[in-house]
């Protein structure tokens, strides 16, 4: 299921980043907050276990988190979205997915993969700023499940129409998260109107 996250902050942080003249460190600024912000919705429906604790008046009977929460960026720009999730949820472990995309034919390879142990029990949380053809997110989601993970969300910035139906249609159990849904992809797979490549305006490297 797809989740657009129209909040007026989200919008109003993602159009400073959509803004060409915005440096590497303003970028990553608002990148951050806004991860921090998404994190909300995405973790809304975490599952929780019922527990008693003794406050400094009395005994409480609450809820704490029943499940690790695995954050898995897809490098390198889903890297970008992870000291924003982690501020929130600083006991998450993160694996990572090495990527690369063949820019002429679009393909995704491996080339890193390092996870924590417990991805069959954890809610995992695939990250990319920028969900285009879609051919990342599903090889990082089918490497994942190889190694047992099946509560599995895909978070990320800016999508285009295409990428969400390729992920939809390879996984269609894993809920999609994003910021904004944006037109269509142009003739060199990038997103329109989107933000120009994550990777190098969040490192500095364009």
């Amino acid at each position: 299921m797809l989740h657009v996250l129209n909040h007026p902050l989200i919008t109003h942080k993602l159009t400073q980043m959509r803004r060409k003249e915005t440096g590497t460190k303003d970028f990553k600024q608002n990148l951050d907050e806004i991860a921090g912000l998404m994190a909300y919705e995405v973790c809304r429906d975490l599952p929780v276990k019922p527990v008693t604790v003794e406050t400094p008046v009395a005994a409480c009977k609450t809820f704490e988190l029943s499940n690790e929460i695995v954050l898995i960026p897809i490098l390198r720009a889903g890297l970008g979205l992870v000291n924003g999730i982690n501020d929130l949820i600083p006991t998450a472990k993160v694996g990572f997915v090495g990527l690369y995309r063949n820019e002429e034919t679009l393909e995704p390879h491996e080339y890193f993969a390092k996870f924590p142990s417990n991805l069959d029990k954890a809610v995992n949380l695939v990250l990319d700023p920028m969900l285009a053809t879609g051919g990342s997110a599903v090889a990082a989601i089918d490497i994942i499940k190889k190694k047992g993970a099946t509560n599995i969300k895909l978070v990320c910035l800016v999508a285009a129409p295409e990428g969400v139906k390729v992920v939809e249609e390879a996984h269609p159990d894993v809920d999609i998260y994003i910021a904004a849904l944006d037109s269509h992809l142009n003739e060199k797979g990038y997103i329109v109107p989107g933000l120009g490549d994550a990777g190098d305006r969040i490192f500095g490297t364009k």
